[in-house]
Order: structure tokens, then C-alpha cells, then sequence
């Protein structure tokens, strides 16, 4: 794999993402990023420049963020390092795979995209993946309890949906913890009524 694209890369998600403070912004894509290298790791039949490249763009069109389509972002990006159309497509594939607002209940036969799924959901939970939560919350309006609420619609279902074997492993205690903060929330909660 070249190093100079992955600094290409990072360096443009640090551009196309300043100034953003919501939980989807450069440090969680290089958390992100970290993490699928981690997991490709352990997984000996990924295409690494595909993951790692698909993990860096993987937010780079985020229809949350972004009023782009057919990824152009991430495209545009690959287009100006030259690389070849068939990996940027793979790339472009593995990055729609992450969503799980859009992938919910479909597995992706790509182990790229399920490699960046995967780091990109273990971002979602956990202590960053709290942090992140309440982030984003306060930035759209949510309260406090509306921020809670997406824990059980989506947070606690993460640990379950994971990929890889790696991914799976990682989750694990980053659930627990998620479910001992919900338990002190509650705690908390009870004595002020």
C-alpha cells in the first residue's frame, strides 16, 4: 500500500471535515481508520488499501453531512491520486456498506466493507461512543432523554452486528460499559423523583 495516499487521504478529511464538532468528524474517521487497520490485521484476505482508504472516506459523503451523491466526495478524492476505477469502485462499495441507518439487516459480501462497518460501529459504543452520542444530540436539539433513547434504539444492538471475529471481541467490554453507564443513569435518575 502507498503511505503517500493514506497521508493524502488524511490530510483531506482533515480539511473536508473542520469545524465539525457533532461525533462524525476527523478524529472519529481516524479512530475509525485505526481500528480497521486493527481488525484487517486479523483478517489475511483483505485488500488493505481498500480498507484503509474506504475507513478514511467512509464519512466523506455522509448524507448527514453532506448533500452529495454516487460519493462524489470520496470520488473525487481517488480521482485526483489516480487511483484505477475498478479499486474505487471496491472502495466506493465498502464505504456504502458502513451506514446503519441503510444497512441495517443486509451483510455485504465485501470483507472490506464489513471491516469498516465493524471499526465504524465500535465507534458508536463504548465510552467515545457515549461521548459521541450526547455530542451529536446537543448539536441537533435532542435532550438528554432523547439521546438515551437512541441507545436503545441502536447502540445496544451494535455489539450483535458485528463481522469479524476482531470486531466481535472489542465490543464486548465496550457494551458493558455502555450498559453500566445506562444503570447509573437510571440510578441517578430514580433519586431525583
Amino acid at each position: 500500500m502507498k503511505n503517500g495516499i493514506i497521508e493524502e487521504a488524511t490530510a483531506y478529511i482533515r480539511m473536508l471535515f473542520q469545524g465539525n464538532s457533532d461525533g462524525h468528524d476527523f478524529d472519529h474517521t481516524m479512530r475509525v481508520y485505526h481500528t480497521a487497520m486493527e481488525i484487517a490485521d486479523s483478517e489475511p484476505n483483505c485488500n488493505r488499501q481498500v480498507t484503509a482508504l474506504a475507513a478514511l472516506l467512509h464519512d466523506a459523503d455522509d448524507y448527514k453531512l453532506f448533500e452529495t451523491k454516487n460519493n462524489a466526495n470520496a470520488r473525487a478524492f481517488l480521482e485526483t491520486q489516480h487511483v484505477d476505477a475498478a479499486t474505487a469502485e471496491q472502495i466506493c462499495m465498502a464505504i456504502n456498506s458502513v451506514s446503519f441507518s441503510k444497512n441495517r439487516d443486509r451483510c455485504h459480501a465485501l470483507l472490506e466493507g464489513k471491516i469498516v462497518q465493524d471499526a465504524d460501529r465500535l465507534d458508536a459504543i463504548g465510552a467515545i461512543g457515549i461521548a459521541r452520542t450526547f455530542a451529536y444530540g446537543g448539536k441537533h436539539g435532542r435532550t438528554l432523554d432523547s439521546s438515551i433513547e437512541h441507545f436503545h434504539e441502536k447502540l445496544l444492538l451494535l455489539k450483535d452486528m458485528m463481522h469479524t471475529e476482531k470486531a466481535k471481541e472489542l465490543a464486548e467490554s465496550r457494551h458493558a460499559f455502555m450498559e453500566k453507564f445506562l444503570q447509573e443513569w437510571e440510578n441517578e435518575q430514580m433519586n431525583r423523583r
